[in-house]
């Protein structure tokens, strides 16, 4: 069986208003990618305004007129259409996930943003196939 691709998400920092993470995307064992993430604070699975709950899940490529290409995070328990977008701040946010180049005040806010995102989306469509596992911690 040829090498697998997966999508790591390890949170590093919890906040009131936002949680930070780092994204590894691996082939097998060996890491190809390194980004941020920027999700919503976990407030118990609320729809629109909590990320996810930890854990394994399965992620297909998706389209839409207002994200274009991106990926739908799938059977997420007690909720829908959580993506894997473009957007740099916390209010671009209801419960997906931001991927990043890396973290800076971009709107001078006192809060980390992403960097980057649009780049950082079109490098993980062109690594990650069309179906994948995302495991989150």
């Amino acid at each position: 069986m040829p090498n697998q691709s997966t999508l790591h998400i390890n949170r590093t920092l919890h906040q009131p208003k936002q949680t930070l993470g780092v994204m590894t995307v691996k082939l097998g064992s060996q890491v190809i990618y390194n980004c941020k993430t920027l999700e919503l604070p976990w407030l118990q699975n609320k729809s629109k305004v909590s990320c996810i709950p930890t854990g394994t899940y399965q992620v297909r490529k998706r389209n839409s007129p207002k994200y274009g290409d991106h990926f739908h995070v799938l059977d997420v328990p007690g909720r829908d259409y959580i993506l894997i977008h473009h957007g740099n701040y916390y209010t671009d946010i209801l419960g997906c996930i931001l991927p990043g180049q890396n973290f800076s005040d971009i709107n001078g806010d006192g809060l980390r943003d992403v960097t980057n995102s649009k780049n950082t989306m079109k490098m993980l469509l062109s690594l990650l196939p069309d179906s994948f596992t995302l495991i989150i911690t």
